[in-house]
């Protein structure tokens, strides 16, 4: 029986001045272990989604479950929720805030209140795992971007999350970061994290998901496999999304073979 991390029941958002809601409705469960892809046009409500994820933001109406459980909007119960649900913005800007890779690292265990012995040990390892350990003393402001979306994703896999969630994680990356990217994230699930990524890359979607999410207008309007997902060209045609190449060539083959 497939087991649900989190899950979203009718749940409506709608940001302050706004005319429409960014999500409607909402229901959408995620499971567990698998490495999910969100797909959708820009304001589809995918970034609001993430938010109400780890408690950022709480639904205007509906409920957010995780593991079965409603959310708790408490400090206390928020704080070590945000060490199950990790959440990586699409600009590592916005997320990192000390002044040296180390540092940045570190700052969410300290927030915790862990031992010295263990922040340090937790900190070691995660340079080690993002290949940081070079820049461990590099002023976060002289990194590339590559290296600045590394620090990013070590920032929060360092709490040890269940789900990691990632918006737009290969946005404005070149072929070789993005390569290295996935490769971590493969690397990240191995070891037990269930992943969910946003992201406009449907070729990278059909190779690197197991399951795939169609948003539009704040709904979810299709899910399923990526091959299953991809089969419904109509109606993502209709979405304007479009299908991975693969699925543009064989189309295109299969329409010269009926002329």
């Amino acid at each position: 029986m497939q087991e649900y991390l989190l899950e979203f029941e009718q749940v409506y958002y709608t940001y302050s001045g706004a005319q429409q809601s960014a999500l409607n409705g909402l229901a959408l469960k995620i499971p567990s272990s698998k490495k999910c892809a969100l797909i959708g046009q820009n304001g589809c409500g995918k970034t609001t989604l993430f938010l109400l994820a780890n408690g950022l933001y709480k639904p205007d109406s509906g409920i957010v479950r995780w593991r079965g459980e409603p959310l708790n909007y408490n400090r206390n119960y928020l704080g070590k929720l945000k060490q199950k649900v990790g959440l990586v913005f699409q600009d590592p800007e916005q997320q990192l805030v000390a002044s040296t890779v180390e540092e940045d690292i570190s700052y969410g265990l300290c927030n915790l209140g862990l031992p010295v012995s263990e922040i340090q040990q937790r900190v070691e390892q995660a340079l080690v795992e993002f290949e940081l350990t070079a820049l461990a003393e590099r002023p976060v402001h002289h990194l590339s971007l590559g290296q600045k979306k590394r620090v990013s994703i070590a920032d929060v896999m360092v709490l040890e999350p269940e789900l990691l969630v990632l918006d737009e994680p290969t946005a404005y990356l070149d072929v070789k970061h993005t390569r290295n990217l996935i490769a971590t994230l493969k690397k990240i699930h191995q070891d037990g994290t269930t992943l969910v990524m946003a992201t406009h890359d449907l070729d990278l979607v059909y190779r690197w998901a197991d399951w795939v999410f169609v948003m539009d207008k704040g709904r979810l309007m299709v899910e399923g496999k990526p091959q299953d997902v991809f089969n419904q060209r109509t109606l993502l045609e209709e979405l304007e999304l479009g299908v991975p190449l693969i699925y543009e060539m064989l189309f295109d083959g299969l329409s010269a073979e009926e002329e």
